[in-house]
C-alpha cells in the first residue's frame, strides 16, 4: 500500500513537472488570459465564477488554471499550481484591467467616462422600449425556427442569437444562463468600433484617411509615410506577430502590457507601407492611441466614444475596457448585450444613418467595404468581408464584424439584414456558411 501510494506521488510530480517545463515561459500568459476573463464576466457581465471556469477558461492550457475572487476588493487572481499569480481588477466605467507585475489599481487615471443616456421610448431597435410584433409574410418562420435550433445544438456551443430584418426584430434565442440583458465580449468585434470611432471623426473634419507623419516617434524614418488607410487597413508594413498559442506581440501585449498603444509604436518596418496585408491587434490599440492623441485631454477621450457613437445610438449596456494607461483598448475589450452589438450592425445596415441623424458618411460606409489586396477580399477597414465568397453561400455584399471564439454582427445589405450570434465555437468548427445560409433561405 505504502509503495502504491508512493509511486502514485511519483507519477504526479512528474506529471506536475512535464506541465510546468512545457508551460511555464507561458505560465504569466495563461494566468492573466484566466484573471482577466474571470474578473470581466463576473464583475461586469454578472457571471457565475463556476459557469466561467467551466465554459469560458475551460480550454488548452487555461483550464490548467485555479481561480480566487475577492468580492471585497472586486478583484480575481489566477494561478497555474500555485505559480505566477496575476490579477485583473475592475473599476466602475471601465470594466476589468489586468494588472502587470508591479503596479496596482491605484496606478489606474482617476477619470471616468461621463455618459449621457436619455430615455429611449421608441421600439428596439431604435429605441429600448418592447420591440413591435411584426409579421412578414416572405418569412418561413418554421423555417427560421429549424435555422436557429441548428445553431443551439451542444457541440455549436452558441449562447445567443440575435436577427434584425428591414429595422425590425425577426428572432432572438438564448442558451441557458444567458438572455437578452447579458453582456457578452466582443473580443475583436472592438476593432470595428475602433473603425467607427474614426469614421465619427472623418465625418467631423477632425481626420483624413490619406494623411500620414501620424506619429512624434516616426518622424525621422520610413514610418512617417503610413497613413491611417494603412492602418485600417492592416497593411501598414509594421512588424507584428499575431498568434495566440504562444508567447507573441499580441500575447506580450494583451497580458504583460501597460500601455498597449506603444507595443505596435515601437515596431519597425518590414515593407514599404500598403504592400503587405497582416492581420494586427496591435495595429487596433496603436489606432487608440491616435484617437487619443486628437484631444487635448484625457476626459475628452473618454467621453467621445460614448457620446458620438455608443450611447448616441443607445448601446447603453456597452463598456469599453482600458489597459493601465487608461487607454481602450481598441482590438479586444469591449462588452455588451447582444441586442446592442445587433444595432451596430444596423447603423452600418443603414449607411451610418440612426434616427435621421447621419453618424456615419455613406462614403465612409463604402471605404469600410473595400477589400485590401492580399486579403482575398476578405478584409476591409477593420470589418470582415465576403468579396471573393468565403462562405460561398451567402451573398458576396456580407461584412462583419469577428470576433475570438466566434463572436459575430454581420450584416447582409441585400436581405436587409443583421445576423448576430455569440458563442464558444467558431468557423469551421461551427460552420457559418450553413448556419448563414439556412437563415437567409428562411426570409427569401
Amino acid at each position: 500500500m505504502k509503495r502504491t501510494v508512493t509511486i502514485t506521488l511519483l507519477v504526479l510530480l512528474l506529471v506536475v513537472g512535464v506541465v510546468v517545463y512545457i508551460y511555464y515561459p507561458r505560465l504569466n500568459l495563461i494566468t492573466g488570459f484566466a484573471a482577466k476573463n474571470m474578473c470581466s464576466c463576473v464583475y461586469e457581465a454578472g457571471r457565475d465564477p463556476e459557469s466561467v471556469a467551466a465554459q469560458d477558461n475551460n480550454f488548452e492550457p487555461v483550464h490548467l488554471s485555479d481561480f480566487e475572487l475577492n468580492r471585497e476588493k472586486k478583484a480575481a487572481s489566477s494561478t497555474v499550481f500555485g505559480l505566477k499569480e496575476r490579477v485583473a481588477v475592475y473599476n466602475e466605467g471601465f470594466g476589468c484591467t489586468l494588472l502587470p507585475q508591479g503596479t496596482n489599481k491605484d496606478d489606474l487615471p482617476p477619470e471616468k467616462p461621463k455618459r449621457v443616456q436619455p430615455p429611449l421610448a421608441s421600439p428596439y431597435p431604435y429605441g429600448n422600449e418592447k420591440p413591435l410584433d411584426t409579421v412578414f409574410p416572405e418569412v418561413d418562420y418554421d423555417q427560421l425556427e429549424t435555422a436557429l435550433k441548428n445553431a443551439f445544438f451542444e457541440e455549436h456551443k452558441t449562447r445567443a442569437v440575435v436577427l434584425l430584418y428591414k429595422g425590425h426584430l425577426l428572432s432572438e434565442e438564448y442558451a441557458p444562463g444567458f438572455d437578452k440583458s447579458t453582456k457578452l465580449l466582443g473580443w475583436s468585434m472592438t476593432k470595428s468600433i475602433t473603425s467607427a470611432i474614426l469614421g465619427v471623426l472623418q465625418r467631423k473634419g477632425r481626420i483624413a484617411v490619406d494623411e500620414d507623419d501620424l506619429f512624434r516617434e516616426w518622424e525621422k524614418d520610413r514610418r512617417a509615410f503610413i497613413t491611417l488607410d494603412n492602418l485600417l487597413k492592416m497593411n501598414s508594413g509594421l512588424k507584428w506577430e499575431e498568434d495566440y498559442t504562444r508567447i507573441s506581440d499580441v500575447t506580450k501585449m494583451l497580458f504583460l502590457s501597460k500601455d498597449m498603444s506603444e507595443v505596435q509604436l515601437e515596431k519597425s518596418l518590414e515593407s514599404d507601407p500598403g504592400v503587405i496585408w497582416n492581420y494586427s491587434s496591435g495595429t487596433s490599440n496603436l489606432l487608440s492611441g491616435f484617437i487619443r492623441d486628437e484631444f487635448a485631454t484625457y476626459q475628452e477621450y473618454l467621453d467621445f466614444w460614448y457620446h458620438e457613437l455608443i450611447d448616441r445610438i443607445g448601446m447603453y449596456s456597452m463598456t469599453l475596457e482600458t489597459d493601465l494607461a487608461g487607454n481602450y483598448v481598441g482590438s479586444s475589450y469591449s462588452w455588451a448585450t447582444p441586442r446592442d452589438w445587433a444595432k451596430f450592425g444596423q447603423l452600418y445596415l443603414n449607411r451610418g444613418e440612426w434616427n435621421g441623424e447621419q453618424i456615419l458618411t455613406e462614403d465612409w460606409i463604402n471605404y469600410t467595404v473595400q477589400p485590401v489586396a492580399g486579403s482575398k477580399g476578405q478584409y476591409g477597414a477593420h470589418f470582415w468581408l465576403n468579396a471573393e465568397g468565403y462562405y460561398p453561400d451567402v451573398p458576396r455584399d456580407l461584412f462583419s464584424a469577428n470576433g475570438f471564439q466566434g463572436q459575430h454582427v454581420f450584416v447582409i445589405p441585400s436581405k436587409d439584414l443583421v445576423v448576430v450570434r455569440f458563442g464558444l465555437a467558431e468557423h469551421p468548427e461551427f460552420d457559418l456558411n450553413i448556419f448563414l445560409r439556412e437563415i437567409i433561405a428562411a426570409v427569401e
